[in-house]
């Protein structure tokens, strides 16, 4: 577990874009449909047990929460997205919300999209690498609760949807990960130190092909 992760503290929440942080330094953002293990996933690896708390209802919580690592450093826990309740106008201002926050936000450095490995791709995850595939962000692919399937079905799953994304133009790493079993946390964080500048060799050990 790289300790310089477990630093990290809420910093602010916003729900439009006058809200958010100055856009300096640097950050990397979570994006996940609802119920995908996101808030769970970011817990881990900060190893702290409720810095980014789960919704009692999913898809309800509308607010971007930022997170401070130091000083120039910071990780964006983005709203849930896809579940089927949210109304209409709520699933708007998602949406413009979300467009000005990946389409504008110069720190931005990479995203990580979350998704379960048992229901990878949605339309929504589709959407969302869309998007980073149009603003030219670096991606990584977080396949949650592979604790739910076996570890070849697993790497099976994250060789197929590296496969599909390279097929549709985009440049992407993909993992399997588990919140429950801490597995994957050691990838996932070589992700993150590269793009938050903490390594000087950038090392993507994660499935990539």
């Amino acid at each position: 577990m790289n300790p310089f992760y477990q630093q990290a503290r809420f910093l602010i929440s916003a729900a439009r874009p006058d809200g958010f942080p100055a856009d300096e330094g640097m950050e990397v953002a979570f994006a996940g449909r609802s119920n995908a293990g996101k808030s769970s996933a970011i817990n881990v690896l900060c190893n702290q047990r409720a810095l980014a708390r789960t919704s009692k209802t999913p898809g309800r919580t509308q607010l971007i929460n930022f997170f401070a690592l130091d000083e120039t450093r910071r990780l964006v826990d983005l709203p849930g997205y896809g579940y089927a309740k949210v109304p209409e106008a709520m699933r708007k201002a998602w949406r413009k919300l979300m467009e000005h926050y990946l389409g504008e936000r110069a720190c931005l450095k990479g995203l990580v999209v979350v998704m379960d490995i048992r229901h990878p791709l949605t339309d929504h995850d589709w959407t969302m690498l869309g998007w980073a595939r149009e603003r030219g962000l670096a991606v990584h692919v977080l396949l949650t609760k592979a604790d739910k399937i076996r570890r070849g079905p697993a790497m099976d799953t994250a060789r197929q949807v590296a496969r599909a994304l390279g097929d549709a133009g985009i440049e992407a790493t993909v993992q399997p990960f588990s919140a429950l079993k801490r597995e994957g946390v050691e990838d996932a964080h070589g992700i993150l130190d590269q793009w938050l500048g903490l390594t000087a060799e950038p090392e993507a050990r994660a499935a990539s092909e």
